[in-house]
């Protein structure tokens, strides 16, 4: 499902190179303007997230008219919404969170997750005519975006009860997600978890 942006906001004033990274997380940003690049770090940077949590290097795409998507260690980001500045920060760290699913857990950790988020599976494959909000993966990344960057700017921000990030409250969605991020970093010793092989979009 593709989330549209308001009204485009262009500002360009630094040059910067073709890619860009920021101190949280290993991401290479690939095409897109000064202005948009630096938009993906400015969003990464203002999740509270330790996105070092992913044991990988992420190349992300930003491609003009493009639907935003994840697969493992590749994220693919619309220009048209990142040219909306703030508004595009949300995704930004929502199409991130999906890296750690599918780098960091087993599928025990999504059948805890599932369950806690109230989904119906976790993600695509199975049933392909589930709407975006029952799969536990898209709920997961919603949660994880708002439940660090709690700010009323954030696209992910729920709403209502029924919103994808309005199963668990931040709070408790940190000290679980932070639990278990902890139990794998020592029992895996950042090994990589094969990633799932499924196709995440918004």
């Amino acid at each position: 499902m593709r989330l549209l942006a308001p009204a485009a906001m262009v500002v360009v004033t630094l040059i910067v190179p073709a890619t860009a990274r920021a101190i949280g997380g290993r991401y290479v940003v690939v095409g897109g303007t000064a202005a948009e690049r630096r938009s993906v770090t400015a969003a990464l940077d203002a999740s509270s997230f330790d996105w070092n949590a992913v044991p990988a290097e992420v190349t992300i795409h930003v491609v003009r008219g493009a639907d935003s998507f994840a697969i493992p260690g590749e994220i693919w980001l619309d220009a048209d919404l990142l040219d909306a500045g703030k508004f595009a920060w949300g995704v930004v760290q929502h199409e991130y969170a999906h890296q750690v699913d599918y780098f960091r857990f087993d599928d025990a950790i999504r059948a805890r997750f599932l369950r806690l988020l109230g989904a119906s599976e976790w993600c695509y494959g199975a049933t392909l005519a589930l709407p975006h909000a029952a799969y536990g993966c898209e709920r997961f990344a919603s949660t994880l975006a708002w439940a660090y960057w709690q700010s009323p700017e954030n696209c992910m921000k729920p709403e209502s009860p029924a919103d994808e990030a309005a199963a668990m409250r931040p709070r408790r969605f940190r000290a679980v997600l932070d639990a278990v991020l902890a139990r794998t970093a020592r029992t895996l010793n950042f090994r990589l978890v094969e990633p799932a092989l499924t196709t995440s979009t918004l």
